[in-house]
């Protein structure tokens, strides 16, 4: 698959690793071009079977099957209403944790979650996932913690669009779980604004992962 990737800090780059990793294309696409072009560079070395890695800018990229918003809450909302129809046919998957301001709780209503949200604003036919929220951006560049794969949590009304977010995440050498519909991104992100604020008491320094073993 053709992957656009908008926002190319790290996470950005992460996600693109596990992409090329499998053998997806991935295009950078960022407001500051020298950063999107940076990404490329950190992430051609991990493309196999002729993946390319490109960057191209937000108004001139050519939106690939799957547009992956890796940026913060409330820019995913921008940037869907900014691109507007161009998003219409994709798959848009949301990657936000939604913290609020002092970061020890969520900003989005008890009944919505940042993917609902973004649902509510995206172009008609787009199918918004929920995905990569759980995982911090130096465990997607190795793949693993502790000699495990990662755990993907995929949330989404959409069968055929989770399982395309599927693909990218198990040809990544990760494991996609699929939670349900989209309202379970409710939970996902819970689970995660918990991750985060343990990191303290865990001093695993973002080095940790949110992994179902059974």
């Amino acid at each position: 698959m053709n992957v656009t990737i908008i926002g190319s800090g790290n996470m950005g780059r992460g996600i693109g690793t596990r992409a090329a990793t499998g053998g997806h294309s991935v295009t950078f696409v960022d407001a500051n071009p020298e950063v999107a072009e940076k990404a490329v560079v950190d992430v051609k070395n991990a493309a196999r079977n002729g993946s390319k890695i490109s960057a191209s800018s937000l108004g001139d990229a050519q939106l690939g099957d799957v547009v992956v918003l890796a940026v913060w809450y409330g820019t995913n909302i921008e940037i869907a209403k900014q691109l507007g129809d161009r998003l219409a046919g994709k798959v848009v998957v949301d990657i936000a944790n939604p913290l609020n301001s002092t970061y020890d709780g969520l900003a989005t209503a008890p009944d919505s979650s940042s993917a609902e949200d973004l649902a509510k604003v995206v172009a008609s036919g787009a199918k918004v996932v929920k995905a990569f929220n759980t995982t911090y951006a130096g465990t997607l560049l190795a793949g693993q913690v502790s000699g495990q794969p990662l755990d993907v949590f995929i949330a989404g009304d959409d069968a055929d669009a989770k399982a395309k977010v599927a693909q990218i995440v198990t040809d990544g050498g990760l494991r996609a779980v699929d939670t349900g519909p989209l309202s379970r991104a409710r939970q996902i992100e819970g689970m995660q604004l918990l991750h985060i604020v343990t990191q303290a008491t865990l001093g695993t320094n973002w080095g940790s992962a949110i992994k179902i073993l059974g």
